[in-house]
Protein backbone atom coordinates (compact mmCIF):
# COMPACT_ATOMS: atom_id res chain seq x y z
CA UNK A 1 0.00 0.00 0.00
CA UNK A 2 2.93 2.68 0.96
CA UNK A 3 4.68 1.80 -2.43
CA UNK A 4 1.26 2.35 -4.50
CA UNK A 5 0.89 5.50 -2.59
CA UNK A 6 4.50 6.80 -3.38
CA UNK A 7 4.03 5.59 -7.15
CA UNK A 8 0.79 8.00 -7.60
CA UNK A 9 2.74 10.94 -6.06
CA UNK A 10 5.54 10.20 -8.40
CA UNK A 11 2.96 10.16 -11.14
CA UNK A 12 1.16 13.22 -9.77
CA UNK A 13 4.38 14.84 -9.28
CA UNK A 14 5.73 13.99 -13.29
CA UNK A 15 2.41 15.03 -14.11
CA UNK A 16 2.89 18.58 -12.97
CA UNK A 17 5.93 18.58 -14.31
CA UNK A 18 4.66 17.75 -17.39
CA UNK A 19 1.70 20.61 -17.45
CA UNK A 20 4.49 23.10 -15.88
CA UNK A 21 6.31 22.67 -19.01
CA UNK A 22 3.56 22.79 -21.38
CA UNK A 23 2.40 26.15 -19.91
CA UNK A 24 5.85 27.69 -20.60
CA UNK A 25 4.71 27.87 -23.87
CA UNK A 26 2.80 30.67 -25.39
CA UNK A 27 -0.46 30.30 -26.80
CA UNK A 28 -0.44 29.70 -30.50
CA UNK A 29 2.95 28.37 -30.61
CA UNK A 30 4.98 25.10 -31.15
CA UNK A 31 7.45 24.60 -28.24
CA UNK A 32 10.04 21.71 -28.94
CA UNK A 33 12.95 22.13 -25.67
CA UNK A 34 14.70 19.14 -27.54
CA UNK A 35 15.18 21.27 -30.36
CA UNK A 36 15.47 24.43 -28.92
CA UNK A 37 13.09 25.88 -30.95
CA UNK A 38 9.46 28.06 -31.02
CA UNK A 39 7.28 28.35 -33.87
CA UNK A 40 4.07 30.51 -34.07
CA UNK A 41 3.44 30.58 -37.70
CA UNK A 42 0.26 32.06 -39.22
CA UNK A 43 -1.62 32.03 -36.10
CA UNK A 44 -2.90 35.54 -36.77
CA UNK A 45 -0.60 37.21 -33.65
CA UNK A 46 -0.98 41.16 -33.44
CA UNK A 47 2.23 41.09 -30.94
CA UNK A 48 5.13 39.23 -30.31
CA UNK A 49 4.01 37.00 -27.69
CA UNK A 50 5.02 36.97 -24.27
CA UNK A 51 6.22 33.86 -22.03
CA UNK A 52 8.95 32.21 -25.02
CA UNK A 53 11.04 30.29 -22.89
CA UNK A 54 14.22 31.11 -22.27
CA UNK A 55 16.19 27.99 -23.42
CA UNK A 56 14.85 29.09 -27.38
CA UNK A 57 17.65 29.18 -29.78
CA UNK A 58 15.48 29.60 -32.97
CA UNK A 59 12.62 31.59 -33.24
CA UNK A 60 9.90 31.67 -36.01
CA UNK A 61 7.51 34.17 -35.83
CA UNK A 62 5.83 33.95 -39.04
CA UNK A 63 2.68 34.40 -41.39
CA UNK A 64 1.24 37.10 -38.74
CA UNK A 65 0.00 40.72 -38.68
CA UNK A 66 2.28 42.59 -36.40
CA UNK A 67 2.61 46.07 -37.36
CA UNK A 68 5.74 46.79 -35.16
CA UNK A 69 8.48 45.95 -33.26
CA UNK A 70 10.72 47.20 -30.86
CA UNK A 71 13.41 46.92 -28.11
CA UNK A 72 10.36 45.02 -25.11
CA UNK A 73 9.36 42.73 -27.62
CA UNK A 74 12.21 40.46 -27.19
CA UNK A 75 13.66 40.59 -23.55
CA UNK A 76 15.31 37.35 -21.82
CA UNK A 77 15.52 35.96 -24.86
CA UNK A 78 19.43 35.53 -24.50
CA UNK A 79 19.99 32.41 -26.06
CA UNK A 80 18.33 33.34 -29.58
CA UNK A 81 20.58 32.60 -32.32
CA UNK A 82 17.91 32.53 -35.27
CA UNK A 83 15.31 34.76 -35.42
CA UNK A 84 12.63 34.78 -38.42
CA UNK A 85 10.13 37.17 -38.66
CA UNK A 86 9.41 37.04 -42.24
CA UNK A 87 5.89 37.75 -43.82
CA UNK A 88 4.35 39.15 -40.48
CA UNK A 89 3.47 42.70 -42.99
CA UNK A 90 5.62 44.50 -40.27
CA UNK A 91 6.04 48.53 -40.88
CA UNK A 92 7.97 49.81 -38.23
CA UNK A 93 11.17 48.80 -36.71
CA UNK A 94 12.00 50.67 -33.49
CA UNK A 95 15.58 51.77 -32.55
CA UNK A 96 17.56 49.11 -30.59
CA UNK A 97 14.61 46.75 -31.38
CA UNK A 98 17.38 43.50 -31.10
CA UNK A 99 19.90 44.92 -28.75
CA UNK A 100 18.33 42.81 -25.98
CA UNK A 101 19.46 39.04 -28.35
CA UNK A 102 22.95 39.10 -27.41
CA UNK A 103 23.71 35.55 -29.21
CA UNK A 104 21.26 36.69 -32.51
CA UNK A 105 23.45 35.47 -36.12
CA UNK A 106 20.69 35.28 -38.56
CA UNK A 107 17.59 37.63 -38.62
CA UNK A 108 15.28 37.19 -41.59
CA UNK A 109 13.19 40.42 -42.05
CA UNK A 110 11.79 39.22 -45.89
CA UNK A 111 8.40 39.73 -47.23
CA UNK A 112 7.52 42.56 -44.56
CA UNK A 113 6.32 46.27 -45.27
CA UNK A 114 9.06 48.37 -43.33
CA UNK A 115 7.82 52.02 -44.05
CA UNK A 116 9.57 53.27 -41.26
CA UNK A 117 13.38 51.71 -39.96
CA UNK A 118 14.53 53.97 -37.24
CA UNK A 119 17.94 55.15 -37.44
CA UNK A 120 19.29 52.74 -34.64
CA UNK A 121 17.28 50.00 -35.42
CA UNK A 122 20.08 47.54 -36.27
CA UNK A 123 22.08 48.36 -33.17
CA UNK A 124 22.89 45.46 -31.84
CA UNK A 125 25.06 45.13 -28.70
CA UNK A 126 27.00 41.55 -29.28
CA UNK A 127 28.31 42.23 -32.91
CA UNK A 128 27.63 38.50 -33.54
CA UNK A 129 24.74 38.98 -36.19
CA UNK A 130 26.07 37.30 -39.24
CA UNK A 131 23.00 37.47 -41.84
CA UNK A 132 20.50 40.18 -42.64
CA UNK A 133 17.41 38.74 -44.87
CA UNK A 134 15.50 42.33 -46.31
CA UNK A 135 14.38 40.65 -49.61
CA UNK A 136 11.36 41.87 -50.14
CA UNK A 137 11.12 43.89 -47.05
CA UNK A 138 10.98 47.24 -48.04
CA UNK A 139 6.93 48.87 -48.64
CA UNK A 140 8.66 50.52 -51.29
CA UNK A 141 12.06 51.98 -52.92
CA UNK A 142 11.87 55.09 -51.09
CA UNK A 143 12.54 53.52 -47.54
CA UNK A 144 16.03 53.04 -49.25
CA UNK A 145 16.54 56.20 -47.09
CA UNK A 146 15.62 55.53 -44.10
CA UNK A 147 17.37 51.57 -44.81
CA UNK A 148 20.38 53.61 -45.47
CA UNK A 149 20.58 55.46 -42.33
CA UNK A 150 20.09 52.69 -39.85
CA UNK A 151 23.20 50.85 -41.90
CA UNK A 152 25.19 53.89 -41.17
CA UNK A 153 24.69 54.07 -37.88
CA UNK A 154 24.53 50.08 -36.95
CA UNK A 155 26.99 48.16 -35.13
CA UNK A 156 27.32 45.58 -38.61
CA UNK A 157 30.77 45.74 -38.62
CA UNK A 158 30.90 42.18 -38.92
CA UNK A 159 27.95 41.53 -40.75
CA UNK A 160 28.83 38.44 -43.49
CA UNK A 161 25.74 38.65 -45.66
CA UNK A 162 23.12 41.31 -46.66
CA UNK A 163 20.15 40.28 -48.83
CA UNK A 164 18.09 42.82 -50.46
CA UNK A 165 17.14 40.95 -53.57
CA UNK A 166 13.35 42.55 -54.69
CA UNK A 167 13.08 45.39 -53.31
CA UNK A 168 12.18 47.48 -56.12
CA UNK A 169 15.14 49.74 -55.37
CA UNK A 170 16.03 52.26 -58.27
CA UNK A 171 19.37 53.09 -57.32
CA UNK A 172 21.55 53.05 -54.10
CA UNK A 173 22.84 56.15 -52.56
CA UNK A 174 26.42 56.83 -52.00
CA UNK A 175 27.80 55.10 -48.77
CA UNK A 176 25.05 52.96 -47.92
CA UNK A 177 27.27 49.76 -47.13
CA UNK A 178 30.06 52.25 -46.10
CA UNK A 179 29.82 50.88 -42.49
CA UNK A 180 29.63 46.78 -43.27
CA UNK A 181 33.37 46.37 -43.82
CA UNK A 182 33.22 42.79 -42.87
CA UNK A 183 30.38 42.15 -45.80
CA UNK A 184 31.46 39.00 -47.88
CA UNK A 185 28.22 38.66 -49.87
CA UNK A 186 25.79 41.17 -51.29
CA UNK A 187 22.45 40.18 -52.66
CA UNK A 188 20.84 43.03 -55.20
CA UNK A 189 18.96 40.69 -57.59
CA UNK A 190 15.70 41.96 -59.07
CA UNK A 191 15.89 45.25 -58.65
CA UNK A 192 15.40 48.60 -60.49
CA UNK A 193 18.47 49.69 -60.51
CA UNK A 194 19.80 51.91 -63.27
CA UNK A 195 23.06 52.96 -62.52
CA UNK A 196 25.78 52.45 -60.30
CA UNK A 197 27.50 55.89 -58.96
CA UNK A 198 30.70 57.07 -57.21
CA UNK A 199 30.81 55.76 -53.73
CA UNK A 200 27.96 52.94 -53.92
CA UNK A 201 30.21 50.17 -52.72
CA UNK A 202 32.71 52.15 -50.23
CA UNK A 203 33.93 50.40 -48.11
CA UNK A 204 33.37 46.67 -48.97
CA UNK A 205 36.83 45.80 -48.62
CA UNK A 206 36.36 41.86 -48.37
CA UNK A 207 33.11 41.38 -50.28
CA UNK A 208 33.48 38.24 -52.34
CA UNK A 209 30.15 38.24 -54.35
CA UNK A 210 27.99 40.66 -55.91
CA UNK A 211 24.69 39.90 -57.24
CA UNK A 212 23.38 42.89 -59.68
CA UNK A 213 20.65 40.06 -62.26
CA UNK A 214 17.15 41.27 -62.93
CA UNK A 215 18.20 45.02 -62.10
CA UNK A 216 17.78 47.92 -65.01
CA UNK A 217 21.13 48.58 -66.44
CA UNK A 218 21.22 49.22 -69.77
CA UNK A 219 25.44 49.93 -69.39
CA UNK A 220 27.82 49.80 -66.71
CA UNK A 221 29.37 53.79 -66.99
CA UNK A 222 33.41 54.96 -66.71
CA UNK A 223 32.07 55.57 -62.79
CA UNK A 224 30.53 51.85 -62.05
CA UNK A 225 33.63 50.81 -64.15
CA UNK A 226 36.03 52.28 -61.57
CA UNK A 227 33.81 51.02 -58.52
CA UNK A 228 34.08 47.78 -59.84
CA UNK A 229 37.74 48.13 -60.05
CA UNK A 230 38.27 48.82 -56.23
CA UNK A 231 36.45 45.58 -55.67
CA UNK A 232 39.25 43.45 -55.85
CA UNK A 233 38.53 39.50 -55.28
CA UNK A 234 34.57 39.92 -56.26
CA UNK A 235 32.50 37.28 -57.99
CA UNK A 236 30.10 39.18 -60.02
CA UNK A 237 26.97 38.41 -61.51
CA UNK A 238 25.64 40.94 -64.25
CA UNK A 239 22.75 38.80 -66.42
CA UNK A 240 19.37 39.42 -67.47
CA UNK A 241 19.76 43.15 -67.34
CA UNK A 242 18.58 44.97 -70.31
CA UNK A 243 21.74 46.14 -71.99
CA UNK A 244 21.39 48.41 -74.88
CA UNK A 245 24.02 48.09 -76.88
CA UNK A 246 24.93 51.84 -78.81
CA UNK A 247 28.51 53.59 -79.14
CA UNK A 248 28.02 54.13 -75.03
CA UNK A 249 28.72 50.33 -73.74
CA UNK A 250 31.43 50.26 -75.79
CA UNK A 251 33.62 50.50 -72.39
CA UNK A 252 31.69 48.38 -70.83
CA UNK A 253 32.03 45.72 -73.45
CA UNK A 254 35.52 46.39 -73.27
CA UNK A 255 35.90 45.84 -69.57
CA UNK A 256 34.72 42.35 -69.75
CA UNK A 257 36.44 41.27 -72.01
CA UNK A 258 39.21 42.30 -69.66
CA UNK A 259 37.63 40.45 -66.94
CA UNK A 260 35.98 37.49 -67.30
CA UNK A 261 37.28 35.45 -64.31
CA UNK A 262 35.80 38.04 -62.06
CA UNK A 263 31.93 38.12 -64.17
CA UNK A 264 30.51 34.59 -63.38
CA UNK A 265 27.73 34.64 -65.93
CA UNK A 266 29.73 36.68 -68.88
CA UNK A 267 28.91 34.54 -71.64
CA UNK A 268 25.38 35.46 -70.83
CA UNK A 269 25.72 38.68 -70.81
CA UNK A 270 23.24 40.08 -74.31
CA UNK A 271 22.01 42.95 -75.78
CA UNK A 272 18.45 43.34 -75.53
CA UNK A 273 18.47 46.51 -77.91
CA UNK A 274 18.31 47.70 -80.49
CA UNK A 275 16.04 44.94 -82.42
CA UNK A 276 19.02 44.33 -85.10
CA UNK A 277 21.58 43.08 -82.20
CA UNK A 278 19.02 41.24 -79.68
CA UNK A 279 21.14 38.22 -77.77
CA UNK A 280 24.43 39.72 -79.21
CA UNK A 281 26.94 38.91 -76.95
CA UNK A 282 28.59 41.37 -75.11
CA UNK A 283 31.97 40.29 -75.55
CA UNK A 284 31.76 39.95 -79.36
CA UNK A 285 30.24 43.87 -79.45
CA UNK A 286 32.67 46.29 -81.07
CA UNK A 287 34.03 48.19 -83.99
CA UNK A 288 32.43 46.34 -86.39
CA UNK A 289 29.24 45.71 -84.65
CA UNK A 290 28.21 49.30 -83.56
CA UNK A 291 30.45 51.56 -86.16
CA UNK A 292 30.84 53.99 -83.96
CA UNK A 293 34.83 54.76 -84.26
CA UNK A 294 34.52 55.01 -88.06
CA UNK A 295 31.76 57.37 -88.19
CA UNK A 296 33.15 59.35 -84.90
CA UNK A 297 36.63 59.84 -86.81
CA UNK A 298 35.09 60.92 -89.93
CA UNK A 299 33.28 63.15 -88.44
CA UNK A 300 35.95 64.79 -86.28
CA UNK A 301 38.44 65.00 -88.78
CA UNK A 302 36.28 67.12 -90.88
CA UNK A 303 35.12 69.03 -88.43
CA UNK A 304 38.86 70.02 -87.28
CA UNK A 305 39.48 70.19 -90.99
CA UNK A 306 36.95 73.02 -91.22
CA UNK A 307 38.03 75.11 -87.97
CA UNK A 308 41.58 75.03 -89.39
CA UNK A 309 40.53 76.15 -93.36
CA UNK A 310 38.42 79.02 -91.16
CA UNK A 311 41.20 79.82 -89.02
CA UNK A 312 43.33 80.13 -92.56
CA UNK A 313 40.81 82.58 -93.97
CA UNK A 314 39.94 84.73 -90.66
CA UNK A 315 43.80 84.84 -90.72
CA UNK A 316 44.35 86.33 -93.59
CA UNK A 317 41.17 88.39 -94.05
CA UNK A 318 42.91 90.05 -90.69
CA UNK A 319 46.13 90.47 -92.48
CA UNK A 320 45.19 92.24 -95.79
CA UNK A 321 42.92 94.74 -93.61
CA UNK A 322 46.05 95.47 -91.89
CA UNK A 323 48.00 96.32 -95.47
CA UNK A 324 44.91 98.46 -96.27
CA UNK A 325 45.16 100.44 -92.95
CA UNK A 326 48.96 100.56 -93.62
CA UNK A 327 48.74 102.01 -97.09
CA UNK A 328 46.21 104.82 -96.17
CA UNK A 329 47.81 105.73 -92.89
CA UNK A 330 47.86 109.39 -94.17
CA UNK A 331 44.62 109.99 -95.60
CA UNK A 332 43.18 107.89 -92.57
CA UNK A 333 45.19 110.50 -90.06
CA UNK A 334 43.85 113.15 -92.38
CA UNK A 335 40.18 112.72 -92.01
CA UNK A 336 40.78 111.50 -88.35
CA UNK A 337 41.69 115.25 -87.77
CA UNK A 338 39.36 116.73 -90.24
CA UNK A 339 36.62 115.11 -87.70
CA UNK A 340 38.07 116.55 -84.38
CA UNK A 341 37.69 120.42 -85.63
CA UNK A 342 34.38 119.52 -86.78
CA UNK A 343 33.47 118.09 -83.45
CA UNK A 344 35.28 121.46 -81.74
CA UNK A 345 33.61 123.91 -83.65
CA UNK A 346 30.19 121.92 -82.67
CA UNK A 347 31.26 121.93 -79.70
CA UNK A 348 32.00 125.54 -79.42
CA UNK A 349 28.95 126.54 -81.37
CA UNK A 350 26.77 124.54 -78.54
CA UNK A 351 28.78 126.24 -75.55
CA UNK A 352 28.09 129.79 -76.70
CA UNK A 353 24.41 129.43 -77.30
CA UNK A 354 24.58 127.48 -73.97
CA UNK A 355 26.22 131.24 -72.09
CA UNK A 356 23.50 133.16 -74.23
CA UNK A 357 20.46 131.31 -72.79
CA UNK A 358 21.97 131.01 -69.34
CA UNK A 359 22.01 135.30 -69.46
CA UNK A 360 19.46 137.24 -69.76
CA UNK A 361 21.05 140.16 -70.74
CA UNK A 362 22.94 138.29 -73.50
CA UNK A 363 19.46 137.03 -74.48
CA UNK A 364 17.88 140.28 -74.97
CA UNK A 365 20.95 141.52 -76.84
CA UNK A 366 20.88 138.42 -79.34
CA UNK A 367 17.09 138.80 -79.63
CA UNK A 368 17.51 142.58 -80.71
CA UNK A 369 20.57 141.95 -82.46
CA UNK A 370 18.15 139.70 -84.88
CA UNK A 371 15.42 142.04 -85.18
Amino acid sequence: MLALGRCALVFGLLCAALSAGASVCPAGCECSEAALTVKCVSKDLRDIPTGIPSYTRNLFIIGNHISQIGPECFQGLDNVTNLSLSNNRISEVKSHTFTSLRSLRSLDLSNNQLAIIHPEAFTVQSRMLRELNLSRALYNHSSVIDLATSLRWSTLSDLLVLDLSSNGLVYLPPGIFCHLVGLQRLQLSNNSIVSIHNGTFTGLDHLEELDLTHNALRTLREEALKEMDQLRSVRLHLAENPYTCTCDIEPFAAWLNGSRVRVEDVERLTCAFPVALQNTSLLTVGELELGCHKVGEGDNLALQTSYVFLGLVLGFVGLMFLFVLYLNRKGIKKRINDMRDACREVWEGYHYRYEIDSDPRLSQFSTTADV
